[in-house]
């Protein structure tokens, strides 16, 4: 294959896979050799095996973070603090961006963003959905309230009134009550109960505090 062939089949694409260059008569282990003489040449960035991206000035869309931790580890979703702030239930922005999977936890060093995965079991690998997070670009995301839930479940203590106080969330009008109450009842797990509970009152204050103004 030439690297102009894979410019028309890959270059509107944020990141590939080597099953996208497979189609029709490819030798696949040529293709390997191949693109392991273009990342030594400076033209892809390999992400993890069989994952790439264009490098400058070869590529037309510069990956968004959450897509390039969907890709890096499956089944996974982005959730815990990078899907609050996403969301803008919290102030700060994150550096690292935060997963869930039912695989390996661990992190993943990249030329284009660093991702952090936690384990979570199959049963609550759950209230996710899939987001344009830039044009053209699709993620799966937690929904706000399941990233809330996936961080206190995480988190040792993370259902206390101080640590809930602690992540200073913001914008609880966004919630969705019967979601929030439909996730923790499907989880079974009373200290998610209890977390929604003091999150609900908080968000009950939050209200109240701006109808006082």
């Amino acid at each position: 294959m030439k690297f102009e062939s894979l410019l028309r089949i890959a270059g509107n694409e944020p990141l590939f896979e080597t099953g996208l260059l497979l189609a029709g008569d490819v030798d696949a282990a040529d293709l390997r050799r191949q693109l392991s003489r273009w990342v030594n040449a400076g033209k892809l960035v390999q992400l993890r095996r069989g994952l790439y991206a264009l490098a400058p000035p070869y590529r037309k869309l510069e990956p968004h973070p959450f897509v390039l931790s969907n890709q890096l580890a499956r089944p996974s979703y982005v959730s815990l603090q990078s899907a609050l702030a996403y969301h803008g239930l919290i102030p700060e922005a994150v550096p690292v961006t935060t997963a869930v999977t039912s695989g390996r936890p661990g992190r993943h060093t990249t030329p284009l963003g660093d991702c952090l995965y936690r384990h979570l079991g199959r049963a609550l690998l759950t209230g996710y959905t899939r987001e344009e997070v830039a044009p053209g670009q699709l993620a799966l995301l937690a929904t706000p309230e399941k990233a809330l839930l996936d961080l206190v479940y995480l988190t040792p203590g993370g259902d206390s009134a101080g640590y809930l106080d602690g992540l200073r969330l913001q914008g609880l009008e966004r919630l969705d009550r019967a979601r929030l109450h439909a996730l923790t009842a499907a989880s079974r797990k009373p200290k998610l109960a209890r977390a929604a509970r003091r999150v609900l009152q908080m968000a009950r204050a939050e209200a109240e505090e701006y109808r006082d103004l």
